[in-house]
């Protein structure tokens, strides 16, 4: 059983030889570079009159103080063999920090798999959109999920028409949606990594649903489904009166 507190105390090495290694991120490049610019980069964003959303020097002061036990720590305490370490506090956000975000991915991930993916075969769609409409969601994320809406259905419908079936059917499918909105450069690439079932489920008259797979999609029909996405995006973009229609 494992007792926290907030008292300080001298570490003690674990029956076993094994002790705990605190996450030291103030001796890696990334937290280096941060905390020797950040003062000039805000600085010189103040001098060229340049604001930044309050959430990203959030970011930035919260990642500064992630895992540092001079801003706070829990003291872990193993009360079968008095095996005790300091666990410093993390910032838990879903930035640029590698500790947490790693956490969260795993987190994430076993979760899916263990609780929400069922026992079937899946799929992953990547779907990417032109530089107009990154700056759009990035700015206003409610009318990405609106498209993103538009695009699962899309993707459903694509699924039960492949499986020979239609809605009148009943038939479904599930979709599992992880928005990203960073390049591997850190630059404003705001995509969609989705998980599909490949198939459908179908009740039957005895209350059990059984899946029908389906083939996977070959050039024509995914070339066929994509034009459907961008032609719906850009319909529902120009009822929200986001996207002027070109003549």
């Amino acid at each position: 059983m494992l007792e926290k507190s907030a008292h300080l105390n001298s570490l003690t090495k674990s029956p076993g030889g094994f002790a705990y290694q605190r996450h030291k991120p103030e001796e890696t490049a990334l937290y280096k570079i941060i905390e020797r610019n950040l003062p000039a980069f805000r600085s010189h964003l103040s001098d060229a009159d340049i604001s930044l959303p309050i959430f990203v020097h959030n970011e930035f002061r919260s990642y500064l103080r992630c895992g540092m036990l001079k801003h706070g720590f829990v003291r872990v305490k193993c009360n079968g063999c008095s095996f005790e370490h300091l666990v410093a506090f993390s910032c838990k956000l879903r930035g640029f920090c590698p500790s947490c975000g790693a956490r969260r991915m795993v987190e994430t991930s076993a979760h899916l798999v263990d609780h929400v993916i069922p026992e079937a075969p899946v799929r992953q769609w990547v779907l990417s959109f032109p530089w107009p409409l990154r700056l759009l969601f990035a700015r206003q994320p409610d009318t990405l999920s609106r498209c993103l809406a538009v695009i699962i259905r899309a993707i459903e419908t694509d699924l039960i028409h492949r499986a020979g079936l239609t809605r009148a059917s009943s038939a479904q499918t599930g979709i599992v949606t992880l928005v990203q909105r960073f390049g591997s450069a850190l630059n404003l690439n705001i995509h969609l990594h989705m998980i599909a079932l490949d198939g459908v489920y179908i009740v039957g008259k005895s209350g059990k649903a059984k899946f029908h797979r389906v083939k996977a999609p070959n050039q024509t029909e995914l070339r066929t489904l994509l034009n459907r996405v961008i032609q719906r995006v850009v319909r529902r973009l120009e009822k929200e009166g986001l996207l002027i229609p070109d003549p």
